[in-house]
């Protein structure tokens, strides 16, 4: 899955329940809910090493999403529960891209890849800082 090799990831979970105020006309979770899903599992992702929007301000580093992709397959309805899983499968000098999936049990309902690239805190790309890097290689199994 990775550009330059066949590199293992490591998958984080986070779980989510589906909550009233999320659902469109049709009783289904809104489309724009599912990227805040996405986006809330990369942060607990990224603060299981440390890594808190705080702790890479203070290294000058932020990381911006650049693409995403999204797959809608099922909807998610209303009290469900459900889980985000993210991989980081690819981590270069300025860039990283993650593939994430919403699964209701095991069916795969939406699936996203995200694009996203280290800037500093003008909005310049720029390489991570070691701090920053290290903790992000934990979620690669090399």
């Amino acid at each position: 899955m990775r550009g330059s090799g066949s590199l293992a990831c490591v998958t984080h979970r986070f779980p989510i329940r589906v909550r009233f105020y999320e659902l469109d006309p049709y009783y289904h979770v809104n489309h724009s809910v599912y990227v805040q899903y996405f986006e809330a599992a990369r942060i607990e992702m990224l603060r299981t090493v440390g890594l808190t929007m705080k702790a890479m301000e203070a290294e000058g580093v932020m990381l911006v999403v650049s693409e995403i992709a999204t797959k809608f397959l099922r909807p998610a309805l209303a009290d469900d529960e459900l889980m985000v899983e993210t991989d980081l499968v690819e981590f270069k000098r300025v860039s990283s891209r993650w593939h994430q999936r919403l699964m209701r049990g095991d069916d795969l309902l939406v699936e996203q890849m995200v694009q996203a690239a280290s800037t500093n805190l003008e909005g310049r790309p720029i390489r991570l800082p070691e701090p920053i890097a290290a903790p992000l290689r934990t979620f690669l199994d090399e």
